[in-house]
């Protein structure tokens, strides 16, 4: 019987890294309603740097090594941008959750450029009165 992940990594042929369905764009992420940015980064990092991102988007930390205990906090019914510095780890957790039947997964591009880059204050003052505006 073929196990959970040999069944993910089947599903990844050249047309679906092709067609981009398993990655998305920051900017694309926050337009999203209801999505979880979930940061997969170790707590020094969280400490040195903090992605906090309240005016945009639910933010979930838990490190790559404490996933398969606290799984049951990543939602399946919303989507969730995977995140870290460098794009490895968050391609593991990305696996992961495929293999434990999440579908509305994707990895974060960019980095930390990517995320930046949407709150710079012309972006973020843009960001905040569209969600005013929408309320």
């Amino acid at each position: 019987m073929m196990n959970e992940m040999e069944h993910v990594l089947r599903t990844m042929s050249f047309e679906f890294f092709g067609a981009g369905k398993h990655k998305l764009e920051m900017a694309k992420l926050l337009t999203m309603d209801n999505a979880v940015f979930l940061d997969v980064r170790s707590y020094p990092e969280v400490e040195s740097l903090q992605l906090k991102l309240k005016h945009h988007i639910e933010v979930l930390h838990i490190p790559i090594d404490k996933i398969p205990d606290r799984i049951g906090e990543i939602p399946r019914d919303r989507m969730v941008g995977i995140f870290c510095s460098a794009g490895t780890r968050s391609a593991i957790v990305y696996a992961f959750l495929r293999a434990k039947g999440y579908e509305n997964v994707r990895l974060v591009l960019g980095g930390y450029e990517a995320v930046a880059s949407l709150v710079l204050p012309g972006k973020l003052l843009k960001h905040i009165e569209m969600k005013k505006a929408g309320e």
